[in-house]
């Protein structure tokens, strides 16, 4: 089968591309044909076919980064959270000289935008979208705000709560920007063209089904981990680790303040987009705690910690959408600690694969650590079964088979 790949980046910088250069190995290892398609950056990795990607933004990891927004960066950036004619046109293109079977889209919002569904219509290849936010149902793809927490505003049909509550970059015109670019593909019905979606959670799947998508196209098809490491070895010492950004939609605050005042060793890795670790790092001044904040790491650098850790953390806030740090963890046979809210429940099982404490409750989730580091035994038996599951649920082989099946079924379609 050959296959186009589309995500809008072409390098590492998050769970969605860990996935998608996952993904392309295992395909290709099995045989298939894949091509990608993304936006020119420097940070890109090698490729044959960098002349079919899109011309460069601002070369940022993320557009609230960029020092200087010149109005061509503002004006490009705007068209293609809207519809780019160049992605069309490439896409179309790209779809000609390669003649695949069928196109994969990861993330295509905001740097790519819808218009490439439309190309691959025109040409008579079906497309299959994984989703990895809420981009379709909400305008900063979070059902979050950071001034009124969870929120479902727009898929309950009130828009204007977006540019009220100022949820794109803090920005009442860049709010009310990207809520007229929802609109536009809404008006446009883009997830009437697209042939299937791979959800990887239950939780999404019926949001996504709540906002109008009808069940036949929602596909249940969890993430995986590609384990290089047949038996890894691993130890369980007295700290407790989070990896992710440092945002507060991902508890960060909650964390702190639950190790603030206790013995309880607490590893932070990870990187702030908005300056969030200074705040974090200015409450804990003066206060007594064991906290250690190790920055942004790649992923080589990380594994060391995930093998010697007692246990992981994802404390979210937000409906966080099947966190890779998860599969990382029961990967290395670590029990999570997570939040009892969104998907996350779904992964982490009570006494089982790790713990679950009541969303926002410190006092709760200092009741969990303690037990991890009152009861080790406990946390390394919960991390061996959480790598039976990984085993079992949650392998290359397991979400190679499931995905072949959606694709096969969508070409006989």
């Amino acid at each position: 089968m050959k296959i186009i790949l589309v995500n809008y980046r072409y390098f590492i910088s998050g769970g969605p591309e860990r996935y998608y250069f996952n993904i392309k190995e295992i395909l290709e290892k099995h045989g298939h044909e894949v091509i990608p398609f993304s936006v020119k950056s420097s940070r890109n990795l090698p490729n044959g076919y960098e002349r079919y990607f899109l011309e460069i933004v601002d070369d940022e990891v993320y557009f609230a980064q960029a020092k200087r927004k010149t109005p061509k960066m503002i004006l490009k950036s705007f068209t293609r959270m809207f519809y780019s004619w160049e992605a069309r046109r490439k896409m179309r293109q790209l779809i000609r000289d390669t003649r695949p079977d069928l196109v994969y889209v990861m993330q295509m919002h905001n740097k790519i935008s819808p218009s490439i569904v439309d190309a691959a219509r025109s040409e008579g290849v079906p497309v299959v979208h994984r989703i990895s936010d809420f981009q379709y149902m909400c305008p900063n793809a979070l059902f979050y705000n950071d001034r009124i927490g969870v929120c479902e505003d727009c898929l309950k049909g009130k828009r204007m709560s977006c540019v009220k509550y100022r949820c794109v970059l803090n920005s009442p015109v860049y709010s009310a920007i990207k809520m007229t670019a929802k609109w536009l593909h809404d008006t446009m019905k883009v997830t009437t063209k697209i042939d299937a979606f791979v959800v990887p959670s239950s939780f999404t799947l019926g949001k996504l089904h709540e906002y109008g998508i009808p069940m036949r196209k929602l596909n249940l098809i969890p993430t995986f981990f590609n384990l290089k490491e047949k038996e890894p070895m691993v130890e369980y010492r007295p700290f407790v680790l989070f990896v992710g950004r440092i945002e507060k939609q991902k508890g960060l605050m909650t964390l702190v303040k639950t190790f603030e005042n206790t013995e309880y060793n607490l590893k932070i890795i990870g990187f702030s987009n908005d300056g969030y670790e200074k705040e974090l790092k200015g409450y804990l001044k003066d206060k007594q705690h064991n906290i250690e904040f190790l920055g942004r790491k790649p992923f080589e650098e990380i594994v060391p910690y995930l093998k010697t850790c007692l246990c992981s953390v994802v404390p979210s806030e937000w409906y966080d959408n099947f966190p890779n740090v998860i599969l990382e963890s029961f990967a290395y046979k670590k029990a999570v600690i997570a939040t009892s809210f969104g998907s996350l429940p779904e992964l982490v099982k009570d006494h089982e694969t790790g713990l679950t404490f009541k969303y926002a409750d410190i006092m709760d989730f200092r009741r969990k650590v303690e037990y991890m580091f009152n009861h080790p035994d406990q946390a390394q038996l919960m991390g061996e079964n959480a790598y039976k599951v990984l085993l079992d649920n949650y392998s290359p082989e397991t979400h190679y088979e499931r995905l072949m099946n959606l694709f096969e079924g969508v070409l006989k379609a």
